[in-house]
């Protein structure tokens, strides 16, 4: 399941422009009066200003082999969310390895490096070692009604985790991160999980599918 494109909103569309763009070095795709949309190797973020505005946690997937350089690259440019001193985490469960930090709405980024993708890569590490956005954060009230309603509209199986208070949904290339917001908040620095509203496009064996969260549902656009 690849996530071909990933809409969220912001109250800060310039700044956030001046993020991706300048201190992340993605490519500036589009960009109007209310909207931006930047590459993110094979996904296309698209950042939309409103005032209802609540903070998003997303991943992006980055090769096997290069969470280290991509540590020593992010921290030339933000600071890191840390777990007490531990600047990378290790998620042996899911042989994954991963580093995270804010953008200028305080959405949690994610840098995540996967065994089980087995991606190598030789070059230096920098923007253009962005695999793709692998994930999007999912808060909700309670797990296993939004479970049920997904697999509605697309295959995504329980990929790790349970319906308790977090439950990962789909596969290696894409993700729904789900976590009952009332007992769980965001790793590793406990910020609050909002439901905030995204539309994604995905590509899975039924085609392109394209997807609405809103109030705590899933739905097609």
């Amino acid at each position: 399941m690849l996530i071909i494109k990933l809409k969220i909103k912001t109250s800060k569309l310039e700044e956030q422009v001046l993020f991706y763009r300048d201190v992340l070095k993605l490519s500036l795709l589009e960009k109007n009066k209310t909207m931006a949309s930047f590459q993110v190797g094979h996904s296309v973020l698209v950042i939309e200003k409103s005032v209802d505005f609540t903070p998003y946690h997303f991943a992006i997937n980055i090769p096997s082999n290069k969470i280290e350089e991509a540590l020593s690259w992010v921290k030339s440019k933000v600071a890191i969310l840390k777990e007490g001193d531990y600047e990378i985490h290790n998620f042996s469960h899911i042989r994954a390895r991963a580093l995270y930090f804010y953008d200028c709405d305080f959405n949690i980024i994610e840098l995540i490096a996967r065994a089980e993708s087995n991606l190598i890569e030789e070059s230096a590490f920098s923007e253009q070692s962005f695999v793709g956005i692998s994930e999007i954060g999912v808060p909700v009230d309670l797990i296993e009604p939004f479970y049920n309603e997904l697999q509605k509209v697309v295959f995504a199986p329980v990929y790790s985790g349970t319906f308790e208070r977090f439950c990962a949904m789909g596969d290696v290339n894409g993700l729904f991160i789900c976590i009952n917001k009332n007992i769980k908040d965001w790793f590793p620095v406990n910020d609050k999980a909002y439901s905030s509203e995204f539309e994604i496009d995905i590509k899975c064996g039924k085609g392109l599918i394209k997807l609405k969260f809103m109030d705590e549902r899933i739905l097609f656009r």
